[in-house]
């Protein structure tokens, strides 16, 4: 790959990083992991698939960019590759993968296709009661008023980020506690859904992985066949797939890719073909826009407050804006 890029430090200094990479990718036994990515991400792109870059600390392994699993040179940016491999630190590696979002069931399909059918499956998930879900649930069980059990679900904190248990609910809420008191029902209501909060409701599949076996996936865990999907789900968790002797892969479907394909499909009608990889990185007017706050739709940048951000920092080079996103997390953003 070094014929593709300008080398941004001497060439021996890519091949003593290299043989690092492969003597631990091999002591860690993991170099099966890295070519089965390669083959399926290498047929995606003969086949015409967008596939995205690279994204998390993947992205700083020159293995993976000599096997065009990413595209990005870990030597330019200054990545480390300790971030998704450490023998200090064993963990399974997981390469966060994106793919066009209408082509991604190809890939999986050609996976099926190339290990086997009953060796490829995708992850279950359950739901579990939550603390407005338990109280609708027990208060239809219990017949009581749609609107009564409406009204109490409303006095529980809605917070997706941190999301509040009912006890929690009850001890903050004061309306809650004088309904309680007040009526024998509501407190049956209460009792009952604080018994049963956190069970599992129901099950669901893995939004992005999925395991591949060397052998039927009957020999190593139990099935489940999601009437919504043509593809069986392991009934182990994303939490004992691994330990159960599966590996994970991270198929993720990204609508930036499908936009950016149709974009160069059009460019392509009009006789005005782009390369997305040999963009230049330094554009001053891409910049000006993004300090304008105008990303509406840029991946990763288009947030509300990532745009009043890009206005206050007004960055002007790749290595901001990839500090920039890197930084906009509630701990470093409340420094």
């Amino acid at each position: 790959r070094l014929t593709e890029v300008t080398p941004a430090v001497p060439e021996a200094e890519y091949w003593t990083r290299l043989e690092w990479e492969v003597g631990i990718i091999q002591q860690m036994g993991f170099p099966g992991y890295f070519l089965i990515v390669s083959d399926f991400i290498k047929w995606a792109k003969t086949h015409g698939i967008p596939v995205g870059p690279g994204r998390g600390s993947g992205a700083g392994s020159l293995v993976a960019w000599s096997l065009t699993i990413t595209d990005l040179d870990p030597l330019r940016f200054g990545l480390l590759f300790e971030r998704f491999l450490n023998p200090e630190r064993v963990s399974m590696p997981d390469f966060d993968i994106d793919f066009c979002q209408e082509r991604r069931e190809e890939v999986i399909d050609y996976v099926q296709d190339r290990y086997g059918k009953d060796r490829v499956a995708q992850i279950i998930t359950f739901g579990t009661l939550q603390a407005r879900a338990v109280l609708r649930d027990v208060g239809r069980v219990l017949q009581m008023p749609l609107g009564q059990v409406d009204r109490l679900c409303k006095m529980v904190p809605n917070n997706p980020a941190a999301p509040v248990t009912l006890a929690q609910a009850i001890e903050l809420e004061p309306r809650l506690k004088e309904a309680r008191d007040a009526e024998p029902a509501v407190r049956t209501l209460l009792e009952t859904a604080l018994e049963l909060e956190g069970l599992y409701r129901n099950a669901s599949t893995h939004a992005a992985g999925i395991v591949i076996g060397d052998r039927p996936l009957t020999e190593l865990v139990p099935l489940y066949q999601d009437p919504r999907s043509t593809i069986p789900a392991s009934q182990f968790n994303m939490k004992w797939v691994e330990p159960a002797g599966l590996v994970k892969f991270d198929f993720l479907g990204l609508k930036t890719l499908t936009v950016l394909d149709r974009a160069r499909a059009y460019l392509e009608r009009r006789g005005a073909a782009r390369d997305w990889n040999t963009l230049p990185l330094d554009d001053a007017r891409t910049y000006e826009l993004m300090a304008s706050g105008q990303t509406v739709g840029v991946f990763q940048l288009e947030s509300q407050g990532m745009r009043d951000t890009l206005r206050k920092m007004r960055c002007g080079s790749i290595e901001e804006i990839t500090a920039l996103i890197s930084l906009y997390r509630p701990g470093p953003m409340e420094m």
